[in-house]
């Protein structure tokens, strides 16, 4: 999987900059009054927080839930000040010299030190069994605590598993038609039974297809809310969004006693892609917030696929577009599968399996067993006849097979190595 510092050597391809407010899966909700913070250049602010101390996990907490400051503010403040518990500490006239404050949002600040949402927030957390992740947990997802600028604070509900590491995300617009459901349906039903899991948006339409078609074969999946995790957003989705707890994991930056605003499901499409090793677009308009999703997707490094659709659908329009200017043109699961490149941390699937590249989840069992029996570094052939169990020919012959398809390579005359 290409690296965002790859991406950043070369200009991205997609200019797809749909307005906040014409966001296809908005609704007329209250915007965000104070900081949007999306709207200036990374290089401007400072570096992301990546792990938070042990003793200052409170004064964060507090912090990251005054409404206005999110993941840029919290890192500029941390930077100036110190310590979350430093920035809680500080005056108006102290706050007011940090870039992007302004009077309002250091009232706010000041007063979270005196506020009881932050006790209020984590007991509603605890009877409702979601966790409070931070960066830098244990159990904070890799691939989005290495974005350029990740969520600091994650409300879950679910568990994460190490074969999470394989996900894709699917999204699309809310008013499928007949086609974009088939493939919607098909494409999340295929990866998933390859062992891959399904990141989307428990939004109405393609998103809600993709969650229920990972359910339907028991796979996984993961629903990355605008709502809280206890107040779900569209409330039709109740029932799935318990169904995706119990078969992934429920997730979002909003705390429970938010209100569902326009401006936070634009962000949270980030987290889509962010939490993704690729994001297909199944159907979308040519203002669908879907293409929100492709242009963050590009942006950190992922690969962009796009479903592609008559050109006479207006539903078709915005994946048409996105496949004229660079996004790779699929029609089914194995052609997004041979596409992903090699991890960049191997995945461990448990009992015993990792992929190295996500082309291994296509071998049949005997080159699977093969391939699993050989380790990283140099492995003698009879050390892997012997960890297969299986015949000399069969085992000499699979060899040759992993070989051609670039997943082995040959050390000696008698080692291989897994690439």
């Amino acid at each position: 999987m290409p690296t965002p510092d790859d991406h950043a050597q070369q200009e991205f391809l997609f200019d797809i900059r749909v307005p906040i407010d014409a966001y296809e899966g908005a609704d007329p909700l209250e915007r965000e009054p104070l900081e949007l913070e999306a709207s200036d250049d990374l290089a401007d602010w400072a570096a992301p927080v990546r792990a938070v101390p042990t003793e200052d996990r409170e004064s964060f907490v507090q912090l990251a839930l005054v409404g206005g400051v999110g993941p840029r503010l919290i890192a500029a403040l941390i930077e100036h000040f110190g310590s979350a518990s430093a920035v809680l500490e500080a005056t108006l006239s102290q706050l007011g010299k940090v870039r992007r404050i302004g009077p309002k949002l250091s009232s706010l600040i000041r007063d979270a030190r005196q506020s009881d949402l932050a006790e209020r927030v984590k007991a509603h957390c605890l009877e409702n069994g979601t966790r409070i992740l931070l960066a830098g947990d244990p159990d904070f997802p890799r691939l989005l605590g290495e974005l350029s600028d990740p969520p600091v604070m994650l409300f879950v509900r679910g568990e994460f598993h190490k074969a999470d590491q394989l996900s894709i995300g699917i999204v699309g617009t809310r008013h499928c038609t007949s086609y974009g459901r088939t493939m919607a349906e098909r494409l999340s039903k295929t990866l998933s039974r390859y062992g891959i899991t399904i990141v989307s948006g428990l939004a109405r339409g393609i998103d809600a297809i993709c969650h229920q078609g990972a359910i339907d074969v028991e796979g996984r999946t993961i629903a990355v809310l605008g709502s809280s995790v206890t107040d779900i957003y569209p409330p039709e989705h109740h029932e799935l969004a318990e169904q995706v707890a119990g078969h992934g994991v429920l997730i979002s930056e909003t705390h429970p006693f938010s209100k569902p605003k326009a401006g936070v499901f634009p962000q949270r499409n980030r987290i889509i892609s962010g939490l993704s090793l690729g994001v297909i677009v199944v159907e979308a308009a040519e203002r669908s917030g879907s293409l929100i999703t492709a242009r963050h997707a590009g942006e950190q490094g992922r690969d962009v696929f796009a479903v592609p659709g008559p050109a006479t659908s207006r539903m078709s329009r915005g994946c048409n577009r996105l496949i004229r200017d660079g996004a790779i043109l699929i029609q089914d699961a194995e052609d997004v599968i041979e596409h992903l490149g090699p991890l960049v941390d191997r995945a461990d699937l448990g009992q015993g399996k990792v992929v190295n590249h996500p082309v291994e989840l296509q071998l049949n069992e005997m080159e699977q067993a093969v391939l699993q029996a050989i380790e990283q570094t140099p492995t003698d052939i009879d050390q892997v006849i012997s960890n297969s169990k299986l015949p000399v020919p069969r085992v000499l012959s699979t060899l040759s097979v992993l070989e051609m398809r670039g997943l082995v390579r040959r050390v000696s005359g008698r080692a291989v190595a897994r690439k």
